[in-house]
């Protein structure tokens, strides 16, 4: 019996002058944005200029803050916030990638309920928050499109999930912006979101709507792959990207992730590697430990690969090897990945602590 529930708030406006045209958008949505990015890069494409542009247009004032750092801290959250309530914003606007796009959702949440800090981001009931605009800068975090946010909490040393559902109101995805991108940025960042789409497609929480969006995303990743290597972009591969970075996006708003996310928070945050790559470092074995034999052997099919092996040689070319971690880090990361029950939960078999140190050890010890 199939039964699922499939809830998408998210108004998507894709394309070349998706913000540059959102002054109607801007104006029905509020009166004050506070925008929210980071210090360099939405001035460098244009992105931010976009948007102040339309929000001049619309007749909508604004405050900006551009201290949003990479992995964003949970005071840095509130420190925005606190901007955001002194000048009576009543919606939020975050420019860049997930960073800053997941720091928006906390600062919507701390305008809509001043009694709240920080700490009621990542514990506590849900909360409701004031609008949320995402714009788009880079095509992996599919968090344009997500209720999902994660932020750093420097005192534990540890990256948290916020308790909340916020999904954007509006997410506008213009692929002109991810042109000034790097071909490192952009490998890393396209990991991320195949990434999602794997994760989401073999999660416990799959259904009928994730999975047909995942092979969308699949299909569309797949004539990437040839830029990918070369390091060569064309607009129309900045726009698969992009496209395949929202849908995925969808998939794990639906389905969730699982292991090789968990698996890469630790990677990310003690050793400094990007996050997609992380994800990609321990996906080859993460799918080899996976029981649904059939549908990974559909997934390489719509990826244009014949087997997992040459997946696995696929992303070797693309991400290189990992030398900076040892069997002690190993055992350490595997520890406290055993205790992250959610993810644990979204894979679709028991999964040991010694599971955890083989797929660990099978991706970087190599």
């Amino acid at each position: 019996m199939m039964e699922f529930t499939y809830h998408m708030p998210t108004k998507v406006v894709f394309g070349k002058g998706a913000v540059r045209n959102a002054a109607a958008i801007f104006k029905e949505t509020g009166s004050k944005a506070i925008i929210v990015t980071g210090r360099h890069s939405s001035k460098i494409n244009g992105s931010l200029a976009d948007v102040v542009s339309a929000l001049d247009e619309a007749g909508v004032a604004h405050v900006l803050f551009d201290e949003v750092e990479e992995n964003p801290g949970v005071k840095t959250v509130q420190k925005a916030a606190e901007m955001a309530r002194e000048a009576y914003a009543d919606f939020v606007i975050g420019i860049g990638g997930g960073s800053p796009m997941d720091f928006a959702k906390g600062v919507a949440v701390l305008i809509e309920n001043s009694e709240c800090t920080y700490m009621d981001l990542i514990e506590g009931p849900p909360l409701s928050a004031a609008p949320v605009i995402a714009v788009a800068t880079t095509s992996g975090t599919g968090s344009e499109v997500t209720h999902y946010a994660i932020f750093t909490d420097y005192e534990e040393d540890t990256k948290k999930n916020y308790v909340h559902r916020i999904f954007p109101r509006y997410a506008l995805c213009d692929p002109s912006y991810t042109q000034f991108l790097s071909s490192e940025v952009t490998v890393n960042t396209a990991v991320d979101a195949l990434s999602h789409l794997v994760e989401g497609y073999m999660a416990t929480a799959a259904n009928p709507m994730s999975d047909m969006h995942a092979r969308n995303g699949f299909e569309i990743f797949e004539k990437c792959k040839r830029a990918l290597l070369e390091g060569e972009f064309s607009y129309e591969d900045r726009e698969n990207l992009m496209l395949c970075s929202t849908i995925a996006g969808m998939v794990i708003s639906q389905a969730g992730t699982s292991l090789p996310h968990g698996m890469g928070y630790p990677l990310t945050y003690f050793k400094g590697i990007a996050h997609g790559r992380a994800n990609g470092l321990v996906m080859r074995e993460y799918l080899e430990f996976c029981s649904d034999k059939s549908k990974l052997r559909g997934m390489l099919k719509l990826l244009g690969m014949s087997s997992l092996a040459e997946l696995g040689e696929f992303l070797d070319k693309l991400l290189g090897l990992e030398k900076n971690v040892n069997a002690e880090d190993i055992a350490r990361y595997s520890s406290d990945m055993i205790k992250n029950v959610a993810k644990l939960r979204n894979h679709p078999c028991p999964v040991s602590e010694e599971d955890i140190a083989g797929i660990y050890a099978k991706s970087l010890l190599r």
